[in-house]
C-alpha cells in the first residue's frame, strides 16, 4: 500500500474516515498524531500503549511511582525557591 493516494471527503462534523485497507497497512489503531504542517497535514500512527513500546529503552531501575514522586518533590522545591 506504500505510495497510495486517496481523495477523502469530510463528513458533516468535519471528520475523515480512513479505509480499512489504509488502517491495516499502516497498523493504525485507535489513536494517531495529527500535525498541521502549514499547507498539509501529517498523520502518524500511535501505539496503543506508548509506555509498553518504550519498555526497556531506558535503564532506570526505579518504578514509575518513585520517579513521579521525585518529580513532584523537585517541582515543589523549585516553586518554593521562586516564591522566596
Amino acid at each position: 500500500m506504500s505510495g497510495c493516494m486517496s481523495i477523502l471527503e469530510l463528513d458533516s462534523k468535519g471528520r475523515l474516515t480512513l479505509s480499512k485497507e489504509v488502517r491495516e497497512s499502516l497498523d493504525i489503531g485507535k489513536k494517531v498524531l495529527m500535525i498541521n504542517a502549514g499547507d498539509h497535514l501529517k498523520i502518524i500512527p500511535l501505539p496503543p500503549d506508548p509506555a509498553q513500546r518504550l519498555h526497556g529503552v531506558f535503564s532506570v531501575k526505579k518504578s514509575f511511582r518513585d520517579l513521579r514522586k521525585r518529580a513532584e518533590l523537585t517541582a515543589e522545591e523549585e516553586a518554593k525557591k521562586e516564591r522566596s
